[in-house]
């Protein structure tokens, strides 16, 4: 049993990440009608990656199945999100875990 002061001095306990300090991410997805070539493409022009990078992304969409390509602001990755589907890629959002 603890005494009274021990109890008095306890730290508070403070969950260290609350959902809103999380970032989004926006998620591209594997698709069957796209070519790898044009995923990559539009990562370079959509997000100005280079051709390395963008290929890389390109590869664990095509291998992985999805490949988180930008984070940051909720408003931010809703913009993401829209120039990707206007390219024709099937991306989502979501909270980074």
């Amino acid at each position: 049993m603890t005494s009274p002061a021990e109890t008095e001095h306890a730290e508070p306990q403070v969950e260290e990440s609350s959902s809103e300090d999380r970032p989004w991410v926006t998620i591209v997805w594997n698709d069957p009608v796209n070519l790898m070539s044009y995923v990559t493409y539009v990562l370079q022009k959509v997000f100005g990656y280079g051709r390395e990078h963008a290929t890389k992304l390109m590869l664990d969409v095509h291998h992985k199945g999805k490949a988180a390509v930008s984070s940051g602001e909720k408003e931010k990755v809703e913009a993401d999100v829209a120039k990707l589907h206007a390219a024709g890629l099937w991306a989502t959002m979501q909270r980074d875990s």
